[in-house]
């Protein structure tokens, strides 16, 4: 039997308006102690943007969203985050901020395929 993983998620999400507090679920990011990895995965419906934020600069978001994936997989340009270990860049990303992209409340869960989970998540909360 495989070993069940302890993982931690929440949920990404678009606040073009932060003062107003409204937000739509584009993504969702997972982080695994035990596999020491953070997984993340976003998908923009920009007609449903479109018709509940207006004037939501798509290039902008796309560019915010870039960098976050950038932290997430540790990818070379990352920046200084980018480079920290995997907890590290998980609890920088989910961390409380006032932007445009926003995670939710950090909520746990155990899993024998993380990448199944994940999955199944996301098409749950985002798609």
């Amino acid at each position: 039997m495989q070993e069940k993983n302890w993982f931690e998620y929440a949920v990404i999400r678009l606040v073009p308006r932060v003062e107003r507090g409204e937000y739509l679920n584009i993504g969702l990011v997972l982080y695994c102690k035990n596999l020491k990895k953070v997984l993340s995965k976003t998908y923009l419906d920009h007609r449903k943007i479109s018709c509940l934020f207006p004037k939501v600069d798509f290039e902008e978001l796309e560019s915010h969203i870039l960098a976050f994936e950038k932290i997430c997989n540790a990818s070379p340009d990352s920046g200084v985050i980018g480079q920290q270990d995997a907890p590290s860049r998980f609890r920088w990303l989910t961390a409380k901020r006032s932007t445009i992209i926003q995670t939710s409340e950090v909520h746990p869960g155990f899993s024998d395929n993380i990448e199944k989970t994940f999955e199944k998540m996301f098409n749950q909360l985002v798609a």
